[in-house]
């Protein structure tokens, strides 16, 4: 059961947007604010992740960033399809 309010006031086009996408998807008003508010707050929140590494960690860490990639035949294949949009002609 919820027991915690969150309340805000909007414009009568946003609330309209808002029950119109809602409806949609066969929710509620509440569900979907709530659901979307969830889903920006966890983007948000996992934008700002920090990992900490003590300085043996942050070695390895930086040697595999700085080292030259793996050989990748599925990726060297993609690249070497030409772009729809390019023409001999061009």
């Amino acid at each position: 059961m919820r027991d915690a309010a969150i309340n805000l006031r909007a414009l009568a086009e946003q609330r309209d947007l808002i029950d119109y996408a809602a409806q949609l998807l066969g929710k509620n008003r509440s569900d979907f604010m709530l659901e979307a508010a969830c889903d920006k707050a966890q983007s948000v929140v996992l934008d700002q992740a920090f990992f900490g590494l003590d300085e043996n960690k942050f070695k390895q860490f930086t040697a595999m960033l700085d080292a030259p990639p793996a050989p990748n035949p599925g990726l060297e294949r993609l690249m070497a399809v030409k772009a729809p949009w390019r023409t001999a002609k061009a």
